[in-house]
């Protein structure tokens, strides 16, 4: 009686892990980590996803360049193609379509260098992306107000910090730069623990079937020694 109650409780267990996958491998968003953000300062984003539209594969990005960003300098990648619309003088949108579509569930990122605006600290500067799949696209253009939750469709975003100095080259460094790890290792965090987020499904999911297995493994095994005896 006691094998059969551990049994059902493992199976039960299981069940509720594998579950519990669920809505953490639902969850979808663009990743950004900057190199740098303090005010002032040269900085390059890196925008990350790693899944596509509804499950199909991701065919372009194309990212709204805020109006206080004045440089903007697109990596140029083998697998994708890159082009950058200007609006007068300033490049207001960076177009990356990929030679081969992104199928859903494969990492993939692009990055763009910056240059953050001198007077922005303390301000969050957002980058909205359209991402285009073969069928359907996701416009990642919301942001959430002070104080509220991530909207559905949250764009990438960043916090301009303190600039505190200059580094050997003039370049503006403060508590988020690359050469500081106090608000940048904050932000880095947190986006390196969203684009994990299908890794740890994955680990829950595993591990919930294991344990069902062994449930019902356990639940025979006592089922027959019964019959036998």
């Amino acid at each position: 009686m006691r094998l059969a109650r551990l049994s059902a409780t493992g199976f039960a267990g299981g069940v509720i892990l594998a579950l519990a996958a669920v809505p953490v491998a639902a969850s979808a968003h663009i990743g950004l980590t900057p190199t740098s953000t303090a005010a002032g300062s040269s900085s390059v984003l890196a925008f990350s996803f790693n899944h596509g539209c509804d499950g199909s594969s991701t065919t372009s990005l194309t990212f709204q360049i805020p109006e206080s960003i004045t440089t903007v300098y697109p990596a140029i990648d083998s697998g994708w193609t890159v082009e950058k619309i200007a609006d007068g003088d300033r490049t207001a949108e960076v177009v990356y379509t990929a030679v081969t579509p992104v199928p859903d569930g494969y990492r993939a990122a692009v990055e763009l260098a910056v240059q953050l605006p001198e007077d922005a600290a303390g301000e969050t500067i957002a980058f909205p992306v359209l991402q285009a799949c073969e069928v359907g696209e996701n416009n990642w253009n919301e942001v959430a107000e002070e104080g509220g939750e991530e909207p559905e469709n949250a764009a990438p975003v960043m916090v301009v910090t303190e600039a505190t100095g200059t580094d050997d080259h003039g370049a503006a460094t403060g508590s988020g730069s690359a050469d500081s790890h106090g608000e940048n290792e904050e932000a880095t965090a947190e986006s390196s623990a969203a684009d994990s987020s299908d890794t740890v499904a994955r680990v829950l999911g595993i591990g919930g079937l294991v344990v069902g297995t062994i449930g019902i493994v356990v639940a025979l095994a006592t089922r027959r020694s019964r019959t036998d005896s």
